[in-house]
């Protein structure tokens, strides 16, 4: 458990140090450090985090069981991962109707992504996971708010080709990872062999 919490600390401190640093002129470490140095510092911390949360995860298995999900769980885990990729694959598509609705679509797109597998998984691994990245999301949706980022700004149109390459990569993610990719990543299949 140590290293997925160590990782879980390191990935998401670096998070959170962003999420709250000061942007007042002369504070703000970004402008200080300069772009490069800045992200590669941000980058390698994050880095290590999420190779150190793999780690962690991994070691832990079989985790202890928190709580039994019922099966339905998992089956509704699955639908909501195809809109929480649509929407993911939104905030870096041109402004579509999905970005402008949700403003932070990446944001949307973490907390449904973790709260589906908070619901299918009980086991503390997968609990402390997933709650972590759900409430790192909340917070930073909340700071965004209190900072006065509502998303893009009202000028910009909504352009549906946004919507429909972002819904046509979610798609097109989510059936890869569900037939595919997601044993040989994490080592669990989605559907029943």
């Amino acid at each position: 458990m140590g290293y997925l919490l160590a990782g879980l600390v390191l990935f998401f401190g670096a998070h959170l140090f962003t999420t709250f640093r000061s942007r007042a002129p002369g504070e703000d470490l970004r402008t200080r450090l300069g772009e490069g140095p800045y992200m590669g510092l941000y980058s390698l911390v994050a880095i290590a985090g999420v190779i150190l949360i793999a780690f962690g995860y991994d070691a832990m298995r079989p985790a202890m069981l928190v709580w039994q999900p019922p099966v339905w769980t998992k089956h509704f885990n699955i639908l909501i991962q195809l809109f929480a990729f649509m929407i993911l694959f939104a905030a870096y598509t041109p402004s579509g109707h999905i970005k402008k609705t949700l403003k932070h679509p990446m944001l949307v797109g973490v907390k449904l992504w973790a709260a589906g597998h908070l619901l299918a998984n009980g086991e503390l691994n997968s609990i402390l996971l997933f709650g972590s990245f759900l409430a790192y999301a909340i917070i930073d949706r909340v700071m965004l708010k209190k900072r006065g980022d509502n998303g893009p700004p009202a000028e910009v149109k909504a352009k549906l080709s946004g919507d429909l390459v972002a819904v046509a990569a979610g798609l097109g993610f989510w059936l890869v990872l569900i037939f595919w990719l997601h044993p040989i990543l994490f080592g669990v299949p989605v559907l029943p062999m």
